[in-house]
C-alpha cells in the first residue's frame, strides 16, 4: 500500500508524461439515443447518414408564377407575354394535374412546382389581371429554364453523410438531423463526476469563516469546472479528515469520475493517496508542476474510472483541474482534450522566471502586453479573479523574458 505520509516526494512526473498516462487509458464512454431536441452541444457516437433526398420534391424558391421557362422567351416590360392562371400550389397543397406550355400557375415559396412547369417567374416581373372571368399573367421579363427551383437533392442527397462521428453537434446540425427525418441521434454518454471534499477545517460552502474554520471554495469551484466541461451530474460531498471515512466515502462512488479535493499530499492526515492505492491503483502521485505539485490520480476498477487527487489549496486545486481532471471529463464525453479557452498571443511587459523541469501555471493581466501578477500562492483564489488569464511555462524553459511573446489562456 501506497503511504507517503510523513516522507516527501521522492520524485515527482512530468506534466506531459502524466497527461500521456490519461491519453492511453481514458476514452469517450459508450453511446446513448437522444431525441434531436436534446442533442445540442452533444458529441455524434456515430455517422449519420441520409435516407432521403432535401427537398425530395422540385420546389418555389419564391413566390411567383410557375410555368415553363421557354415560354416567357422574348417578355420584356416594353413587350410583355400574357398567360393564363390556371390555378395555385401552395405547401402541402401542391396543384394535382400537369401544366401545358403556356400557362401559369400561382405558387408560393416552399411549394411544388407542378409537372410541366420547370422555373418560377418572380413576382416583382408579374402583374396578374383578370379578363373574360379568366385570370391571367402579365409578363414582363424572361426567365431560364430551372430558375428558383429548388431541384431534388439540392440540399442534401439520400445516402450522403449528414454528421460525422465525434462532431459536437450545433443548433443547425439538428435542423439537417430533422430535415432528413432523423428523431434520435446516437450520442457519446456524458460522464458523472463525485466530487469529495475533504477537510475537518471546512465550512459548507458560503458560510461565514468562524474561529478556525473556512468555508469550502473548491466545491463550487469543481462543480461549475465539471459542468463546463460536459458532466451530466456533478454530486458533492463532505469528508472529515479520517481515513476510514475518505475510504467508505472513495469505495461507495459509482460515478464515471472521482474528483478528491484536499489530502492528496504527504502530511499526517492526507490520507486520499494510500486509499486508493488500496481500492485501486494509484498511477500518479507528484507532478512537476507549480502550483498544484501533490496532484495525484488512479484509477478505481470493475469499472476501471479514473480518481483525481487534488490539492485543496484552491489555485492549486484550479490548475491540478485544468491540466489532468477538465481534459479527461471533456474526453470521456467526447469532447476534444484541449483547453477550452480562448487564447491570444501578446507581448511580456515584464519577465516570468521558471525553472527547468518544471511546468508554471503563471497568473497574468492583460495590460498593453501581459504582465504577471505579483501574488503566486497557491491559498490566494482572489488571485484568479483578478487576473485576466494564465500563461503555461513549459518544463523545458526556464521562463520568458520581457518583450517575449507568449499564448495567454483568457479565464473568459
Amino acid at each position: 500500500m501506497h503511504d507517503v505520509r510523513m516522507k516527501g516526494f521522492r520524485e515527482r512526473i512530468g506534466v506531459s508524461a502524466a497527461l500521456a498516462i490519461l491519453e492511453q487509458r481514458v476514452g469517450c464512454l459508450d453511446s446513448e439515443p437522444v431525441p434531436i431536441t436534446l442533442g445540442s452541444a452533444r458529441v455524434a457516437a456515430r455517422d449519420v447518414v441520409a435516407a432521403v433526398d432535401v427537398p425530395h420534391f422540385a420546389r418555389a424558391a419564391m413566390d411567383g408564377y410557375a410555368l415553363s421557362g421557354e415560354s416567357t422567351f422574348g417578355a420584356t416590360s416594353y413587350a410583355p407575354l400574357e398567360l393564363p392562371v390556371r390555378g395555385d400550389s401552395m405547401p402541402a397543397r401542391a396543384f394535382a394535374t400537369s401544366v401545358p406550355r403556356g400557362e401559369a400557375i400561382r405558387i408560393a415559396t416552399g411549394a411544388p412546382v407542378p409537372a410541366g412547369c420547370d422555373a418560377v417567374l418572380m413576382a416583382e416581373y408579374a402583374e396578374e389581371f383578370e379578363r373574360d372571368a379568366q385570370k391571367w399573367v402579365r409578363v414582363t421579363t424572361a426567365v431560364a429554364p430551372l430558375k428558383n427551383v429548388s431541384q431534388i437533392g439540392e440540399d442534401v442527397r439520400s445516402g450522403t453523410t449528414v454528421v460525422s462521428r465525434g462532431r459536437r453537434l450545433r443548433p443547425q446540425d439538428l435542423a439537417v438531423l430533422s430535415a432528413v427525418g432523423v428523431a434520435t441521434v446516437e450520442v457519446v454518454r456524458r460522464p458523472t463526476v463525485c466530487i469529495l471534499i475533504t477537510g475537518d477545517e471546512l465550512l459548507p460552502a458560503g458560510s461565514t469563516p468562524c474561529g478556525a474554520r473556512i468555508p469550502d471554495a473548491n466545491g463550487p469551484m469543481l462543480d461549475a469546472l465539471c459542468s463546463r466541461d460536459g458532466a451530466a451530474s456533478v454530486t458533492t460531498h463532505h469528508v472529515l479528515d479520517r481515513r476510514d471515512l475518505v475510504e467508505a466515502a472513495l469505495a461507495s462512488a459509482t460515478q464515471d469520475v472521482v474528483i478528491v479535493s484536499g489530502g492528496s499530499s504527504v502530511g499526517p492526515e492526507d490520507h486520499a493517496p494510500s486509499v486508493l492505492s488500496k481500492l485501486g491503483e494509484l498511477t500518479v502521485h507528484g507532478v512537476a508542476m507549480r502550483p498544484a505539485s501533490p496532484t495525484g490520480f488512479g484509477f478505481l476498477s470493475e469499472p476501471q474510472r479514473p480518481v483525481f487527487l487534488m490539492p485543496g489549496n484552491p489555485v492549486s486545486c484550479l490548475c491540478a483541474y485544468e491540466f489532468f481532471a477538465g481534459p479527461t471529463v471533456r474526453a470521456l464525453g467526447g469532447l476534444p482534450r484541449d483547453w477550452p479557452h480562448r487564447r491570444c498571443r501578446l507581448q511580456l511587459r515584464d519577465k516570468i522566471v521558471s525553472v527547468l523541469g518544471r511546468t508554471d501555471y503563471v497568473r497574468v493581466v492583460v495590460s498593453d502586453g501581459v504582465v504577471p501578477l505579483m501574488t503566486s500562492g497557491a491559498s490566494i483564489i482572489s488571485s484568479t479573479t483578478r487576473a485576466d488569464g494564465v500563461v503555461i511555462v513549459d518544463s523545458g524553459k526556464e521562463g520568458h523574458a520581457e518583450g517575449e511573446w507568449v499564448d495567454v489562456l483568457l479565464y473568459d
